[in-house]
């Protein structure tokens, strides 16, 4: 078991992770700019004309909404292991990201603007979070495996939906819906709001955090321990589907993220919820600013959705990771 102090220590060299994928995000690209450049344009100091207006006007940006969108990815994913007691749980079981696809698709196909196609996107998460959520209540029994199998069902309907979508779709639309599927940062120019977001679910979601260490170790300890177990898990629930809605509008379905990070973490720092969301958010965020940056430059000029380089590298680390496991 980790102590205390190993624990603030890889806290503290995960914020240094991050610093440096920030680092890395506004250096490198298909034009290289030069640090003392990066740092002017930052500073407002009159870097050249052409660099400051892309680190201030397009990497800078781009990097803060992978962060945020790492980071809310990977505390919907720890969130979620926690609430159905399941190491395969990330943010997307649930069918929060099928919803969204089903909304953006859908704008796709009608020609709407960028705006509303993150508006229809978040709606359609929304609906099904509530519609996963509605079924799996039913008469007032909840439970891990029943709202897990629901989600599952809902997710599989919104794939069907889809696809047929795409069946359909213009040919011309064709390439930007299966880069939206398939994660994309490329088109994000508003970083504020899953920044925010991601902002809010933290300090939200850390006064649960002694709750949910309880709940880690089983139902009856935690309820026996004085927890409101029922009042617990629809909050987490509910903060986690709102996290992953956040995300999915803003750079659309990243996978691996929620799913491998958590682990590894985990495994670095502990079970403490006390530590290991926040350390989740950073090395989620860090993840997929480094994923963008590689996504951005191994082909330059041409981009990569970010989600094949997530699956790419969440793939062989959950492999390894299921290996070490005791059988």
């Amino acid at each position: 078991m980790p102590t205390r102090r190993r624990a603030f220590l890889i806290l503290a060299a995960l914020c240094l992770l991050a610093l440096a994928s920030f680092a890395l995000a506004l250096t490198a690209g298909s034009l290289r700019v030069p640090p003392a450049e990066i740092l002017a344009a930052l500073f407002g100091r009159g870097a050249g004309a052409g660099a400051g207006e892309m680190v201030v006007e397009l990497r800078l940006p781009r990097a803060l909404a992978g962060f945020a969108c790492g980071g809310l990815l990977a505390l919907a994913g720890a969130l979620m292991q926690v609430l159905l007691r399941n190491p395969l749980a990330d943010p997307y079981v649930l069918g929060i990201s099928g919803g969204a696809g089903v909304g953006a698709m859908f704008a796709m196909i009608l020609g709407l603007p960028l705006l509303a196609v993150d508006g229809l996107a978040f709606a359609g998460a929304l609906a099904a979070m509530f519609l996963v959520f509605g079924l799996a209540h039913g008469d007032g029994s909840w439970t891990q495996t029943r709202l897990l199998l629901t989600g599952v069902i809902v997710a599989a309907g919104c794939g069907a939906l889809i696809a047929l979508m795409l069946s359909l779709a213009d040919e011309r639309k064709l390439h930007g819906m299966l880069f939206w599927l398939m994660g994309d940062l490329g088109q994000t120019f508003s970083w504020w709001p899953a920044l925010l977001a991601l902002g809010g679910a933290l300090l939200c979601a850390m006064p649960f955090a002694r709750e949910l260490n309880l709940l880690s170790r089983g139902l009856m300890q935690a309820q026996a321990l004085g927890v409101a177990v029922d009042r617990l898990r629809y909050a987490i629930y509910l903060l986690a589907s709102l996290a992953t809605a956040a995300s999915v509008t803003t750079a659309g379905s990243i996978g691996f993220v929620g799913l491998v990070i958590p682990h590894l973490v985990r495994l670095a720092i502990g079970n403490d919820q006390r530590l290991l969301l926040p350390a989740s958010v950073l090395a989620g965020g860090s993840l997929l600013v480094l994923a963008d940056t590689a996504a951005r430059t191994v082909i330059a000029p041409q981009q990569l959705p970010v989600g094949v380089l997530t699956a790419l590298i969440g793939v062989p680390v959950f492999l390894f990771l299921l290996s070490r496991q005791p059988k």
